[in-house]
């Protein structure tokens, strides 16, 4: 059964789109105007759970984590859209971060 060093890449992916988002979510909490990130925030953060469910059960090589990576890649498009439609930069990396997770997803659960 394929593990780590099968999904590598996908998993460094996910890992780093969560870290992204992770820090979105912390620095649109603090911008001035709250209530117009708090869409923002609430993709950041199922985005970012997603990743590292995705990560771990590609760690581990389990039977879910294509499905799992289907659902993840749907999570970074709608979390990087939402980011993308936000100026400021760390809602900018986020969605570059998402964008190359989801594709990273998509490869693996083709």
């Amino acid at each position: 059964m394929p593990g780590y060093h099968h999904y590598q890449s996908c998993i460094e992916a996910c890992l780093r789109c969560a870290a992204l988002c992770n820090h979105c979510a912390s620095s649109c909490l603090k911008e001035e105007h709250l209530h117009m990130m708090s869409r923002c925030v609430q993709l950041d953060m199922e985005c970012a759970a997603l990743c590292y469910a995705a990560a771990q059960l590609m760690s581990l090589g389990s039977e879910k984590a294509m499905a799992i990576c289907r659902i993840c890649a749907e999570a970074c498009e709608a979390c990087a859209a939402e980011c993308s439609s936000h100026d400021n930069k760390h809602c900018q990396e986020c969605a570059e971060g998402c964008r190359k997770c989801a594709e990273e997803c998509r490869k693996m659960s083709a």
